[in-house]
């Protein structure tokens, strides 16, 4: 996969790129990601790349011909575009797994008030981070890179690390423990030290389902329910668990 990112303020994305599982994935080849400085297109000797708004207001817009440039630069028949914006959909981990199937993402990260709207018909989707604004659109491709990456296979190391964490299958991940065996007088639960695998899995299940009807009952009511979890979720209603 091939992860591009246009920005105003590249140096923002070297945490991002420079180090940890990502910094590993590019090294291997796994994922391929360029930074394009949206400014290396503006046309005149200022290197412009904002003006004022037609019909007046408050702040600048990010100009349609560096922009339109910049993207059709890098923009091939394969190439997804996303522009980071608050009026896009709000990130979801299926929207994510959805993105990790693609060959090419191109993320937009506006700035000032935002962008030309006639620059939108490159855009394939809008894609928000939450219900707030931000100064610009670099976190949130962060946020959305990082996220994407993690799925493609062999980034973790393990893809089984991938398909067991929250919001799969809409339920939070299970408690996680490791050494020492006894902290400040808590101790890890018995279950995981016993060894049965299976009674391990039913266990950190029931878990999950305690842990999304406690924290995250809305995700619950878009959960299709085996009949394990049918079965556990009894268990905990008609527990003291709650």
């Amino acid at each position: 996969m091939r992860i591009d990112i246009l920005t105003l303020f590249p140096e923002m994305f070297t945490a991002l790129l420079d180090h940890s599982m990502i910094r590993r994935a590019l090294d291997k080849d796994l994922l391929n990601s360029s930074l394009v400085n949206i400014r290396d297109f503006a046309a005149n000797k200022h290197l412009q790349v904002d003006d004022y708004p037609y019909g007046g207001g408050a702040g600048m817009v990010m100009k349609p011909d560096v922009l339109w440039a910049a993207v059709r630069s890098i923009r091939t028949e394969d190439s997804w575009t996303i522009f980071l914006s608050p009026q896009g959909k709000t990130l979801k981990q299926s929207k994510v797994q959805e993105l990790a199937e693609k060959e090419h993402l191109i993320l937009i990260c506006g700035h000032y008030e935002g962008i030309d709207e006639r620059v939108m018909g490159l855009v394939d989707e809008e894609i928000s981070v939450g219900d707030y604004v931000l100064t610009g659109g670099e976190l949130p491709a962060m946020i959305l890179f990082d996220a994407v990456a993690r799925l493609i296979p062999g980034v973790l190391g393990s893809d089984k690390s991938a398909l067991e964490e929250s919001f799969d299958q809409n339920l939070l991940e299970y408690p996680q423990y490791t050494r020492p065996r006894v902290f400040e007088n808590m101790e890890v639960p018995d279950i995981l030290l016993s060894g049965h695998h299976e009674n391990i899995r039913r266990w950190r299940k029931k878990q999950s389902l305690l842990r999304t009807l406690l924290k995250r009952p809305d995700l619950l009511l878009q959960k299709e329910f085996d009949i394990e979890e049918k079965q556990l979720l009894e268990e905990i209603l008609f527990s003291k668990e709650l």
